[in-house]
């Protein structure tokens, strides 16, 4: 009875460490992925996505995902942490005779930047890469951020909120990215504009912002100079 209950937590373990590297190589770290694009991936032959929803609840419960009502997001660095420890695990394995080629691929990319950004992102040496943890931290690193994109790039003090928001990286959640931005407008620090970005790419069109009220925002102007 002891041997089958570790062989059910293994499974299940196995089944986590599969669903977190894969919403980590859709880029599930830098913004929500659709949850069909991502259950494509982990349901396996003979299953269905209800059948993994025990999995998610736990991942969502030790903080290494976030669930909204239209996808999922990695948590950073829990759910970066909980992946690093699953594939060390002893136990990890791909289960079947044919592995898919998304998961060797991704767990080739998972190699190659072990000792980079990607474990790295939440924290560094110097407490550069920190995790930003409130609307005061926010503030100053976003106005840092601002500072020198604008300076390096000759922006006229109109940068695009894609590039902050991208420069910040998984140091903050995107929830938290467009909450905190929207207060420091509130605060008559930053001016959110709208337009569009340089290229009308979807991407950085998505890495913006958009309200309710005002629509899409993709610029912003410091109002303090």
């Amino acid at each position: 009875m002891a041997s089958q209950n570790t062989s059910v937590k293994a499974r299940e373990a196995q089944t986590q460490t599969r669903l977190l590297l894969a919403l980590w190589d859709l880029g599930g770290t830098k913004q929500e992925i659709k949850k069909g694009e991502l259950t494509k991936r982990v349901v396996q032959k003979g299953k269905k996505a209800a059948d993994y929803q025990g999995v998610f609840e736990s991942l969502e419960k030790k903080g290494a995902i976030a669930v909204s009502k239209k996808g999922y997001s990695l948590v950073s660095p829990k759910g970066l942490d909980v992946l690093g420890e699953g594939l060390k695990s002893s136990d990890f394995k791909f289960e079947g005779t044919i592995v898919g080629t998304w998961a060797a691929n991704a767990l080739l990319k998972w190699i190659s930047q072990v000792n980079g950004t990607v474990v790295g992102a939440a924290a560094s040496v110097n407490g550069v890469k920190s995790t930003v943890k409130s609307y005061q931290e926010f503030e100053k690193v976003t106005l840092g951020v601002y500072d020198r994109l604008n300076s390096d790039y000759n922006l006229n003090h109109l940068v695009p909120i894609y590039r902050i928001r991208r420069e910040i990286g998984d140091r903050v959640s995107r929830s938290d990215f467009k909450k905190w931005l929207l207060e420091m407008q509130a605060n008559d620090i930053l001016q959110l504009q709208g337009g569009s970005v340089e290229d009308s790419a979807p991407d950085k069109i998505e890495d913006s912002i958009t309200t309710e009220l005002d629509g899409l925002r993709c610029y912003a102007k410091l109002l303090k100079v």
